[in-house]
């Protein structure tokens, strides 16, 4: 598990000032935690753990020197800066179930012969243990033809007795469509037709 080292945030210092000076801001909150902790984390560290983690992902987290098993709960990130400039964290209690959200990541869409692949859901939401936390779900559509659908009902996740659902299991998580430049075509027949 990724460690990622914070410091407990001076609030006499202004989110901006500490956002020039390379810092992101933050705050860690959880059962056991009174209030929130806020904290500063360097940008490049942040940008580093994003690269392969995501809201759902759970990292540990050290803050003065004080380990912390951590979901990463939100992330605001600013597009006009190109840049995150909030990072919220939940502390977890062993023995306590979370709500959290798995990502969903689509297998051999290359393979997919005929019609459009659409991603209708990018994460599963859900409620587990914190040993019981998913981070991704891998979802196979290599098979997948014109007409076809893959429901949260379909995912190894759903068949999990230690993960709660929080999405109705009829949720369709990807589909394929026929392709729209065919269907244009041949409205572009008729039209033509009708004129003749």
């Amino acid at each position: 598990m990724n460690t990622l080292k914070a410091e407990k945030r001076d609030m006499s210092i202004k989110a901006k000032r500490l956002r020039r000076e390379g810092y992101v801001t933050g705050n860690v909150f959880g059962k056991e935690i009174k209030g929130s902790i806020p904290i500063k984390l360097e940008k490049s560290a942040v940008d580093r753990l994003l690269k392969i983690h995501r809201r759902g992902s759970q990292v540990m987290l050290d803050v003065d020197g004080e380990s912390m098993d951590v979901l990463l709960k939100e992330i605001n990130f600013n597009p006009l800066k190109g840049q995150v400039d909030e990072i919220d964290f939940q502390a977890l209690v062993k023995g306590e179930k979370v709500q959290s959200v798995a990502e969903v990541i689509l297998e051999n869409h290359d393979k997919v012969a005929s019609g459009v692949l659409q991603l209708l859901l990018e994460e599963v939401p859900y409620r587990a243990l914190p040993g019981d936390l998913i981070e991704k779900v891998m979802v196979d559509v290599g098979n997948l033809k014109v007409g076809d659908s893959i429901k949260v009902g379909d995912l190894d996740m759903a068949k999990n007795e230690k993960v709660d659902l929080l999405i109705d299991p009829e949720t369709i998580i990807v589909t394929v469509s026929e392709s729209r430049n065919a269907v244009e075509e041949d409205t572009g027949e008729e039209a033509e037709g009708g004129e003749a």
